[in-house]
């Protein structure tokens, strides 16, 4: 990693997760590469969310809490950005080289900051990338991977450059808000990836998409999200039968499959980017034909012509590969 220390980062939205926070917040203060800034959302918590976080407060340097009024019931998605932004709204960006979107249902490793900014390091065209998240299995208590892909950087813990993170304009306030970024990474020239190493494993202390009224609506909702993401209907369909080979078995794929036609029959509103709909097709049809593996090696040979081209006017493309950083 460069000599010179780099600036993290970290706003962690939540609302009642005092069963689960202080195993996160533990692991942050043990990191070897300590963030700089960790800004806590409590989002309306009704739990002893407020006490866990006094508590904290006096003992986490750089720990700081921003309240927001109870709106009611946990809001999934649009809810966790709107209260994501609610915490980076109290940050100078510009004092910072990475910013990350953190969960407080997990427990990082203690390397993980620090093997995340060894990566970023080495290639100045990484935008956003995370490690791969495990939950422990409801009866054995064995650690399960999510299986979660190789091209984007997790939810749960969203690593950025802060100038990527700009580049791409920040996160969609919407269901699938965690697909859309790392596809626009990708259109505008940037790497979104994610790595199964021993050194970047989390445990995700509650499993994927199970926060709110029990998995099998995460399903539902994962699905109606990938609609609104303008999802290729084949992709849908590939995705749904691998879904089904995993937990709730057969249940969980269909639940998704559920939420997308429901969507689709409702002409539920899109992401309102045709451009960006297109790309994602091509590259959903490209990953059918070929694998995700030689799908992303196929963008990132084009990815200076897709910077030009769907790079914001007045914004610098990503890096070239060969610039290095101080």
């Amino acid at each position: 990693m460069s000599r010179q220390v780099r600036r993290i980062v970290v706003v962690a939205p939540g609302r009642d997760e005092s069963r689960f926070m202080r195993r996160t917040l533990d692991s942050l203060a043990r990191q070897t590469l300590a963030p700089a800034l960790i800004v806590v959302v409590d989002d309306g918590s009704t739990d002893a969310t407020p006490e866990v976080l006094a508590e904290y407060e006096q003992r986490v340097p750089h720990l700081r809490v921003v309240r927001r009024p109870n709106r009611g019931e946990r809001s999934v998605g649009p809810g966790v950005i709107e209260a994501f932004y609610a915490g980076l709204e109290t940050v100078k960006l510009d004092e910072f080289d990475y910013v990350c979107k953190l969960d407080l249902d997990l427990d990082l490793p203690d390397r993980y900051f620090e093997s995340l900014v060894e990566r970023m390091e080495a290639d100045p065209r990484l935008g956003t990338c995370s490690g791969k998240p495990y939950y422990p299995h409801p009866r054995t208590g064995e650690l399960v991977s999510e299986g979660c892909g190789d091209d984007t950087s997790i939810g749960a813990s969203k690593f950025y450059r802060v100038d990527c993170f700009r580049q791409i304009g920040g996160f969609v306030r919407h269901v699938m808000w965690d697909g859309i970024d790392a596809h626009r990474c990708r259109m505008l020239g940037w790497k979104a990836a994610s790595w199964d190493d021993p050194a970047l494993r989390f445990i995700h202390l509650r499993p994927m998409g199970s926060s709110h009224r029990g998995i099998v609506t995460g399903r539902r909702r994962h699905g109606f999200g990938q609609y609104f993401m303008g999802t290729h209907p084949l992709y849908m369909l590939a995705s749904t039968v691998f879904r089904m080979a995993k937990r709730p078995y057969v249940l969980g794929g269909a639940a998704m499959m559920w939420g997308y036609l429901e969507a689709a029959l409702g002409r539920a509103p899109r992401y309102e980017d045709p451009g960006f709909r297109r790309f994602l097709r091509r590259y959903q049809l490209r990953v059918l034909l070929g694998g995700k593996q030689a799908a992303t090696t196929a963008l990132d040979g084009s990815w200076r012509e897709r910077a030009l081209a769907y790079a914001p006017a007045g914004v610098a493309a990503a890096p070239s590969p060969t610039v290095g950083l101080s």
